[in-house]
């Protein structure tokens, strides 16, 4: 039997998942990351992308997460926060593909630097949105 941890995902509308984990792995700064059990404690940074775990019965499930937070705690478990997290499944690529084109005439228009971060993060965050979608069709 491997090796499980508490895993324990928040996003602004609530809880995503909280439960045994055997791995995680999450976009990062630097490429994607892996945690499995006994890593050694620390905090760092989640990118918008797509997260997927190996929940206790075996199965892979996936979400697509915008920028947060997460941390591996003393005791094993991780804690992700983050603003958003959904399934695939979930994600009116309607709505995404409305947000991709206002991000994408954004970054066009003569903004400060505050609102192109912004817009660059929302264009970021509808682009993965759609790829997630797409994946799970």
């Amino acid at each position: 039997m491997a090796s499980l941890f508490n895993l324990k995902i928040v996003a602004c509308d609530g809880v995503f998942y909280d439960g045994p984990c055997e791995i995680i792995i999450l976009p990062s700064p630097d490429g994607e990351f892996a945690i499995m059990n006994h890593h050694e404690k620390m905090t760092g940074v989640v990118e918008v992308g797509e997260i997927r775990f190996k929940k206790e019965d075996g199965e892979w499930q996936k979400a697509v997460i915008s920028d947060g937070l997460f941390t591996v705690y003393p005791d094993g478990s991780v804690k992700i926060l983050s603003y958003s997290c959904e399934r695939p499944e979930d994600i009116d690529t309607f709505r995404a593909q409305e947000a991709l084109e206002r991000a994408q005439e954004q970054l066009q228009q003569k903004q400060s630097r505050i609102e192109y971060e912004i817009s660059n993060a929302n264009l970021a965050r509808a682009m993965a949105r759609l790829k997630g979608a797409k994946t799970q069709r």
